[in-house]
């Protein structure tokens, strides 16, 4: 577990579900992303994570706010990207948070705790992140966090078919601190 002044990441719980299902149905979250999603979809993400945190140790944790123990989403590390392009094998931060948790600088808190902890306990000499042109709170995010634009590693999103407006990918990456 991760603690903030504010939050909690931790590991997902079975209590978890609805409230990440209700945020992955807000189309206005998930515009960047596909499009909102129905619970099946929802929780087979918490599975996937939850997976991914007993293969490798981390995960996109689950996002608790310490106040009154809402859930505001999810921030974290994950090792994966996309076969074929050039992310392949990176050491990725995301986040997704819930409508009424923006603007309230959880996802930079989040982040950044995320970012410490990964130079904390893994070895990769960077990481990375992703995301559409139009998404510009996320890359602006990456930029607060002191990430930089490499765009010899931006891709088109295997899932979307060319020329879509949620093909194409932008790929900030953070060094390791010397």
């Amino acid at each position: 577990m991760i603690e903030t002044q504010r939050l909690l990441l931790r590991s997902w719980r079975e209590a978890d579900r609805p409230p990440f299902a209700a945020m992955s149905a807000d189309p206005e979250v998930m515009r960047h992303l596909g499009g909102a999603v129905d619970r099946a979809a929802s929780d087979a993400v918490i599975d996937r994570l939850t997976a991914s945190e007993r293969d490798h140790g981390h995960t996109f944790w689950a996002v608790e706010r310490k106040e009154d123990g809402a859930l505001l989403g999810f921030c974290g590390l994950r090792r994966g990207g996309h076969p074929g392009t050039g992310v392949t094998d990176e050491l990725e931060i995301g986040w997704r948070l819930a409508r009424h948790a923006w603007g309230q600088g959880y996802a930079r808190e989040a982040a950044g705790a995320s970012i410490a902890w990964g130079w904390a306990n893994r070895g990769d000499a960077r990481i990375a992140a992703w995301t559409v042109p139009a998404n510009t709170a996320s890359w602006g995010l990456m930029l607060r966090l002191g990430m930089v634009h490499r765009a010899e590693l931006d891709f088109d999103h295997p899932a979307f078919a060319p020329g879509h407006p949620l093909s194409r990918h932008l790929v900030y990456t953070i060094d390791r601190p010397a």
